[in-house]
């Protein structure tokens, strides 16, 4: 049973917390927000644990720039599938921890895939978590018991799962591997996204030619910034298809504007008509190159035969060594490396060693890949015979 959590709702109550969880080396951290009609996350509730017990904070009553001094310190946060807690820290508190520790991740090094938190405390620790409700509506007060429970035990667990996880990745000799990676997903930037490489983020846009492609990132860019100053979601804005639509029509006038499939009065409203057609001048004004160029397809095309190969050693390497495969490598950590593309990962570190020295052999042709007749895949040395 996970302890009773206390509840955070007065600044004498988060000054006591956070005095008996300082000096920690440990703890745990987690949130709930909400996010479906504001275009930044809208933090609903905050949920520590250490040695001594479990806190629920509750942000709509305390401040959470206090949470700063502990995610400052000089304590590890232990966290499961951190990537979007960490955006919520960073906006609620104008911090993330010094130092992480995931969960998740780290059970990739040791057989897991990417296990949800309640798959891995059954797995490790032989508990059942309580079932919440996936639609819960965290900004609710007072939360019910149930939820408050549920809350409490996202956290309750997870400084026994470091202590097992840890274990296990130091007997594996993976544990630099494990805390590199959490490095670099705790020092990723989560800054507001570019409203310039917005465009991107939309299927249909990626195959238009220029002009209309230019008319995109304008808009999709005009989008990106009234969405941030308006707090609501881009698709609130306009939906991906008005986008798409304005970029191949260019309206000139209001009236062509309000032809445009996807779009009607709602999205329409006060100074938007005037501002999308600015955007759509500006984009008109200063046409984009495709960013696909016949050279960069000719070089997938040559790297095309390489990847597949590359991708299936590393499929055949990762269910050899237990490890998650996106851990030692992505498609595009492959297609960068063999590009050439100066930072790509698996030039560098561990993955280095384990994976970037095996696949120059194997493109080199110094190695190559067999069956090795029980149907998985081996990488040996080829023996280069002389002409002699």
């Amino acid at each position: 049973m996970a302890p009773e959590p206390v509840w955070v709702a007065e600044a004498a109550t988060l000054d006591e917390v956070l005095a008996a969880v300082a000096d920690a080396q440990l703890y745990a951290v987690d949130t709930e927000f909400h996010r479906e009609r504001t275009y930044f996350p809208k933090v609903a509730l905050v949920q520590l644990a250490w040695s001594g017990g479990v806190a629920l904070v509750d942000p709509l009553a305390v401040p959470l720039g206090e949470l700063a001094g502990l995610l400052d310190g000089a304590g590890t946060a232990v966290m499961h599938a951190a990537s979007q807690d960490l955006e919520v820290l960073e906006l609620a508190c104008g911090t993330v921890p010094t130092h992480l520790f995931d969960t998740q991740l780290a059970a990739g090094f040791v057989g897991y895939g990417t296990p949800s938190l309640s798959a891995l405390v059954e797995q490790e620790l032989g508990l059942r978590l309580l079932k919440g409700d996936r639609l819960t509506d965290w900004l609710r007060r007072p939360l019910e018991p149930t939820q408050r429970a549920y809350a409490a035990a996202d956290v309750a667990h997870l400084l026994e799962l470091h202590r097992r996880l840890v274990d296990q990745l130091t007997e594996a000799g993976r544990l630099d591997w494990a805390l590199d990676e959490c490095e670099g997903l705790r020092a990723r930037s989560r800054a507001v996204r570019d409203p310039d490489q917005a465009w991107l983020r939309i299927k249909e846009a990626r195959h238009l030619r220029p002009p209309a492609l230019g008319v995109a990132r304008a808009v999709a860019a005009w989008r990106e910034r009234r969405a941030a100053a308006t707090d609501q979601p881009v698709r609130f804005v306009l939906p991906d298809l008005a986008v798409v639509g304005i970029a191949q029509r260019a309206p000139r006038r209001a009236a062509e504007l309000r032809r445009v499939r996807g779009l009607d009065a709602r999205h329409l409203k006060g100074e938007v008509v005037d501002e999308l057609l600015a955007a759509v001048a500006e984009g008109l004004a200063q046409p984009v190159d495709r960013p696909r160029t016949d050279t960069n397809l000719e070089r997938e095309r040559q790297l095309r035969p390489a990847v597949t190969l590359v991708s299936a050693w590393l499929s055949q390497l990762a269910r050899d060594l237990r490890i998650e495969t996106s851990l030692l490598a992505t498609r595009a950590d492959i297609e960068a490396f063999l590009a050439g593309t100066d930072g790509a990962r698996l030039a560098e570190g561990w993955r280095g060693e384990l994976v970037g020295d095996p696949i120059r052999r194997l493109v080199d042709g110094r190695a190559a890949l067999a069956f090795d007749g029980e149907g998985g895949l081996v990488l040996e040395d080829r023996v280069r015979r002389g002409t002699g």
